[in-house]
């Protein structure tokens, strides 16, 4: 038994925020930003818009594309560094309640924007193990809840929305997902971290008046780390699986930087007709990105059934993760 991604769906929120607008409220402009980051708009999640309404959004879209119905769905995992709640319950069990989804095991995987690959891997190994049938991935973020708009060094980054994808048992060894490497290293924690609200430092009046709350980053440090480990774990997924870049249909890699995609893709000798690039139109989704951009490149019409992605994101943690995935689909 093999597993399949059947179906992708996407949700990004009305709101736009332009870099014009960035100009209003920090020391930056819209050529220094598209300079360095590529980045031209994000979406802004309502106030009372929260990371489960914008899962459970994408969810409905991906499980009307797959054919299925969501009572034949019998795994949700989520993957979100923007949580609805900090503790519990799971943004999972909320997108599953919003769904319609009922008596059906749901949980959070916390791999930053790793995430969603992290949570393919993860369904790929309950398919294949025949415990289950049909799984509901979810990635979806409300960044702006995160984001300390006074740091021009983070702030313009990260955009808000939602993918979501059908992982189904098949027969058929030309729609399964061929394979997924997912890996991490903590002793760089402190380079992309979001400090408070932890046991480490447990909400408080001192850590909130420290702004410990938001994410924090280290970008020149970050940038240096992502483009080496991201070049290293795409030559190690193809080399494993004797698969060439040039037999790759679509390069989908987190879109978090434009910089960091091109350095990325010179190294790997893909052309910008097999890359797939949203971070221009929405910024840094994390967890939500690849999806996202998977479902751009279907409603583009540029994927297709039985077509062969290459998927490659980092994240904090520092966590990494590649997938070759043929698109089951129609």
């Amino acid at each position: 038994m093999y597993a399949s991604l059947k179906s992708i769906g996407s949700y990004v929120p009305e709101k736009v925020m332009s870099n014009a607008d960035f100009e209003k409220i920090v020391d930056t402009s819209d050529e220094w930003i598209v300079q360095r980051t590529g980045i031209k708009n994000r979406r802004i999640a309502a106030p009372n818009q929260t990371t489960s309404d914008m899962g459970a959004l994408a969810a409905k879209k991906a499980i009307e594309r797959s054919g299925l119905d969501k009572d034949d769905i019998d795994l949700v995992i989520c993957a979100t560094l923007s949580p609805d709640h900090l503790c519990m319950p799971s943004t999972a069990c909320l997108i599953s309640d919003k769904v319609g989804i009922r008596d059906v095991m749901a949980f959070d995987v916390s791999a930053a924007c790793s995430g969603f690959v992290y949570i393919l891997s993860i369904a790929k190994a309950f398919i294949e193990s025949g415990a289950k049938k049909n799984i509901l991935l979810v990635g979806a973020e409300k960044i702006s809840s995160l984001v300390d708009y006074t740091d021009r060094g983070t702030c313009i980054l990260f955009g808000d929305g939602a993918g979501a994808a059908i992982i189904s048992a098949t027969e058929d060894k030309n729609e399964a997902i061929i394979d997924v490497h997912a890996s991490a290293d903590g002793k760089y924690s402190d380079l992309l971290i979001t400090p408070g609200c932890g046991s480490t430092y447990p909400c408080s009046a001192d850590m909130m008046e420290k702004k410990l709350q938001y994410i924090k980053m280290a970008g020149n440090e970050v940038f240096k780390v992502a483009v080496r480990t991201l070049t290293r774990d795409v030559v190690d997924i193809l080399k494993t699986n004797e698969i060439k870049s040039e037999d790759v249909d679509l390069f989908i890699p987190h879109q978090a930087n434009l910089r960091i995609i091109e350095a990325v893709r010179n190294k790997l000798k893909f052309s910008k007709e097999k890359t797939v690039f949203t971070v221009g139109k929405y910024g840094n989704t994390s967890a939500a990105s690849i999806p996202m951009a998977m479902s751009d490149a279907y409603e583009e019409g540029r994927l297709k059934k039985g077509d062969l992605m290459l998927l490659d994101t980092f994240g904090g943690g520092f966590t990494w993760a590649s997938a070759l995935i043929r698109f089951g689909g129609n």
